[in-house]
């Protein structure tokens, strides 16, 4: 989505935690290049997840998986509390299974 060199610039700057005057030395530019590469980088950046909603979508997704997980924990504890059947708890197991595989992916 990002030009390689805004990619490359940006990484430096947010991931690897250089200066502007690191990363014009390291990409050959001048400090005023790696700055306005940044900008155009983070606008572009922010224009485009104000069009996708990624990141509004990831938080809202993370919501609804905690409801999930705890309406399966409320279940759980009342099949517990009352022994009604194996089959819920193997439910229940399936559905913290697949809550944590989802979960596990995307950290």
């Amino acid at each position: 989505m990002l030009t390689e060199k805004q990619r490359d610039v940006i990484d430096l700057y947010y991931n690897q935690d250089l200066s502007l005057s690191e990363i014009a030395e390291h990409e050959g530019i001048t400090r005023q290049g790696v700055r306005d590469s940044i900008k155009r980088g983070e606008v572009y950046l922010f224009e485009l997840e104000d069009k996708l909603k990624v990141f509004e979508n990831y938080i809202e997704t993370q919501k609804i998986i905690q409801s999930i997980k705890y309406v399966a924990d409320r279940i759980s504890a009342e099949n517990k509390t009352y022994n009604y059947s194996n089959i819920i708890t193997e439910n229940i197991n399936q559905i913290n299974s697949i809550i944590e595989n989802y979960l596990h992916k995307t950290s």
